[in-house]
C-alpha cells in the first residue's frame, strides 16, 4: 500500500509538473514550432525553386497557414507576458497599489473584448466546418485554419484571467501592507 501511495503521489507530481510546464511555455514552445516550421517549408521552397528548377505548390500555402496560426498564439503570448503598447511612464506615476488597480481595469476591459470575440469566433469555424471548404493546394480542411481565432482568443482569455488575478492579489496584499503599517 505504501508502494501504491509512493506511485499516485509520484504520477500527480509528474502531472503537475507538466501542467505547470504548460502554463509557462505553452504559446512559445507552439510559437517556436511555427517559426521553425515556416522557415524550413520556406528554405525548402527557395531550395527546391533555384537549385532544383521547380516551385512547391504548396509551401506558400502551408506558409501562410502557420502564420495565421502564429498571429493568433501570439495574443496570448503576449497577454501572458503583458507585453503591449502602453506608456510605462505613466504608470510608473503612481503608488504599487493604484498600477494594479489601472492594469485590473485594463484586464477588465480585454476580458469584455474577448468575451465579445470568442462567440463570434466559435460561428466563423462553424460556418467553416458546415462549408466543408478544403484548401486549393494542400486539401487540408479550412476549418483547422480558421480555427485559429478561436484557439488565440481562448488562451487569451485564459491569460487575462491569470493576470486579472494576480493584480487583485496584488491590491489585497498592499491593502494589508497598509494596514500593518499604519497599525504600527
Amino acid at each position: 500500500q505504501a508502494y501504491n501511495s509512493a506511485v499516485i503521489n509520484y504520477e500527480k507530481k509528474e502531472a503537475d509538473d507538466m501542467i505547470k510546464w504548460l502554463d509557462e511555455n505553452l504559446e512559445e514552445a507552439l510559437l517556436a514550432m511555427l517559426l521553425c516550421g515556416m522557415a524550413l517549408v520556406m528554405g525548402i521552397q527557395v531550395f527546391s525553386r533555384y537549385a532544383l528548377g521547380s516551385s512547391l505548390s504548396w509551401s506558400e500555402e502551408l506558409t501562410r497557414y502557420m502564420f495565421i496560426w502564429s498571429a493568433f498564439l501570439s495574443i496570448s503570448y503576449c497577454t501572458k507576458r503583458c507585453i503591449s503598447i502602453k506608456i510605462e511612464q505613466f504608470i510608473h506615476l503612481f503608488s504599487e497599489k493604484n498600477q494594479a488597480v489601472l492594469k485590473l481595469i485594463n484586464h477588465t476591459i480585454e476580458l469584455g473584448l474577448f468575451s465579445y470575440l470568442i462567440p463570434y469566433s466559435v460561428m466563423y469555424l462553424s460556418s467553416s466546418i458546415t462549408s466543408g471548404q478544403v484548401s486549393p493546394a494542400l486539401g487540408i480542411p479550412m476549418c483547422l485554419v480558421q480555427s485559429a481565432p478561436l484557439a488565440g482568443f481562448s488562451l487569451a482569455f485564459i491569460r487575462i484571467v491569470q493576470r486579472w488575478i494576480a493584480e487583485l492579489r496584488t491590491i489585497r496584499s498592499c491593502k494589508g501592507s497598509a494596514m500593518s503599517k499604519g497599525g504600527n
